[in-house]
C-alpha cells in the first residue's frame, strides 16, 4: 500500500511509515507511532474517532510546541473535509504528523527544547532551570529524580549544562527510540 509518498508495512500488528526527504528514506519509529496515537486519543474529545479543527490544533501544540496558523490548519484539514468526513481520522493523522516528525531536524528540536529550559537566556542551564521545566511537564516527578537527571547531563559537574551537553543527551535519547 502506498499513500501519497508513504508506504505502509504491515508485520504482525506493527507498522511504520516511511518517506523520502532529501534523497534519504526516513522511518517513523514504533515509538513515534505510539506517541502520535496517544496524542490523537488525548485530543479526540468525546472519542469520536476523528479530530476536528480545534482538536488538530491542540494536537500540533502538544507534538511540536506551536499553534498552527489558519492556513496550515486548512492545508491539513481540506483533503479530509473534501471527502465529507467531519475531521481527521487516526490513520490520516499518523500520516500527516509522521511526515512532520520525519522532516524535523533533530539539532533544531534539541535547540528549541534547550531554549525553553533556558528561560533566562544565559546559554546554560542550572538545576533550578531543570526543576522549573520538569515541574511544568512532569509535575509528579520527584525532585530527587530531576536532580539525578541534571547530574547525568552535567558531564563536567560544574553546575551548568551547556547546549552541547544537552544536545548530546537529547540525540542519544532519540537514537535509543530507533
Amino acid at each position: 500500500n502506498s499513500v501519497r509518498g508513504f508506504t505502509r508495512i504491515d508485520n504482525m500488528n506493527m507498522f511504520s511509515y516511511k518517506t523520502r526527504l532529501n534523497g534519504q528514506e526516513r522511518h517513523i519509529s514504533a515509538a513515534d507511532e505510539r506517541k502520535l496515537t496517544l496524542v490523537f486519543q488525548q485530543c479526540d474529545e468525546g472519542g469520536k474517532g476523528y479530530l476536528r479543527r480545534e482538536d488538530l490544533k491542540i494536537a500540533i501544540v502538544m507534538l511540536f510546541g506551536y499553534k498552527p496558523s489558519k492556513s496550515e490548519t486548512n492545508l491539513l484539514m481540506d483533503p479530509v473535509l473534501q471527502t465529507h468526513f467531519p475531521g481527521v481520522p487516526l490513520d490520516h493523522f499518523i500520516r500527516l504528523m509522521g511526515r512532520k516528525l520525519s522532516a524535523q531536524d533533530p539539532y533544531e528540536k534539541a535547540r528549541q527544547i534547550f531554549m525553553a529550559f533556558d528561560v533566562h537566556c544565559r546559554g546554560f542551564l542550572t538545576v533550578e532551570d531543570f526543576k522549573k521545566a520538569f515541574a511544568c511537564v512532569a509535575p509528579h516527578l520527584p525532585e530527587r529524580t530531576v536532580q539525578e537527571v541534571f547530574r547525568e547531563v552535567d558531564r563536567d559537574s560544574d553546575g551548568h549544562v551547556s547546549f552541547l551537553d544537552f544536545e548530546c543527551v537529547i540525540s542519544c535519547g532519540q537514537d535509543d527510540d530507533l
